[in-house]
């Protein structure tokens, strides 16, 4: 990636991340990227197809799908569990788990038949053939990990970099391994920590409040830093209204990881339905997010903010307003 600012603009999959977006990043002299989590090839080619008529400096995020088994019967207790919050907007909750793949062959060949300049994966490891295939293509390849031994196991694939994800991040956490404890550690002693055993370049992520943030994170060996929760504001970007409202709003006083609201650990504003549900939750996504899908978006459409996924990193209560090359220029420091 060669930009005049080491400034990223993380995928956020599920609305925040838009061509906008990315094309205002990148002519503030940051990169982009557009998350293709969640979208069709076909919404996904549009979206490549507007940013390229601007910007080359963008790239695209994938969901590696995960061979991982759901446990039905766990399943279907935490569906009985959550059957009260569902009755009171008149909703029913399906008790079987449903399978996604979240269209990774589709979206994959996609990507090779029509080549970005990066492709960064997130949640597990591809087949190392995908990887090739898309360096064939001529795209740099990018690994999302979250531990010095997940570093590892990416570079032994072939990688081109690594974006390293601190627990305090928003959003889902890209770890290999949703079911296992997440201890806290600062984003620059992980970059630190990966940095001591791999040459890769590195885009350290998570928890980012501001240029001192940005700086130290450089200093610890990243070559960019990835800023998500921070653009969520911003003009560009496609944050529900439900969602800015709450970034903002004095009632939230805190952030929490769960599994409530997909089944894979992701950093949220707490509120009720994570207080009142994650220790109930199962490592099961997506059949959790499909679970919860129609209960959410219930709620958002009310405007009741304690039973929607309000995903923020422990940054949040930085987050500014206006044009998202504002923000890209604060956080470099320019």
């Amino acid at each position: 990636m060669s930009v005049d600012l080491p400034i990223v603009a993380a995928p956020m999959a599920g609305g925040p991340s838009t061509p906008a977006l990315v094309r205002a990043v990148a002519e503030a002299g940051g990169f982009g990227f557009l998350a293709g989590g969640y979208k069709t090839r076909e919404s996904l080619a549009a979206e490549i197809s507007h940013v390229r008529e601007h910007t080359e400096h963008f790239g695209v995020n994938l969901f590696v799908p995960s061979s991982a088994s759901v446990d039905r019967t766990a399943f279907q207790n935490y569906a009985r569990h959550l059957e009260p919050e569902a009755e009171a907007y008149g909703i029913r909750l399906d008790p079987e788990p449903v399978a996604d793949d979240d269209r990774w062959v589709e979206k994959l060949a996609l990507l090779i038949e029509q080549p970005v300049p990066v492709v960064s994966l997130t949640f597990a490891l591809p087949d190392p053939a995908a990887i090739a295939a898309l360096q064939q293509a001529g795209s740099r390849v990018f690994m999302t990990v979250t531990t010095p031994t997940e570093a590892r196991q990416a570079e032994a694939l072939g990688l081109n970099g690594l974006i390293v994800q601190g627990p305090r991040a928003g959003g889902h956490s890209a770890t290999f391994d949703p079911a296992r404890r997440i201890d806290d550690i600062s984003t620059r002693d992980l970059v630190r920590e990966v940095r001591a055993g791999t040459e890769l370049p590195i885009i350290a992520a998570g928890g980012l409040d501001g240029p001192v943030a940005v700086k130290e994170l450089l200093d610890a060996g990243a070559q960019a830093v990835a800023v998500g929760t921070l653009l969520m504001r911003t003009d560009e970007a496609g944050t529900s209204d439900i969602h800015r409202r709450a970034l903002t709003d004095p009632n939230f006083t805190e952030t929490a990881l769960t599994r409530a609201f997909t089944g894979r650990p992701a950093r949220a504003l707490r509120n009720h339905f994570i207080d009142a549900h994650d220790a109930y939750a199962v490592d099961a996504y997506p059949a959790v997010h499909y679970l919860t899908k129609d209960l959410r978006q219930a709620a958002a459409k009310v405007g009741n903010a304690q039973r929607v996924h309000l995903w923020a990193g422990t940054g949040y209560q930085n987050v500014p307003e206006g044009p998202a090359a504002n923000v890209i220029r604060w956080l470099a420091g320019s």
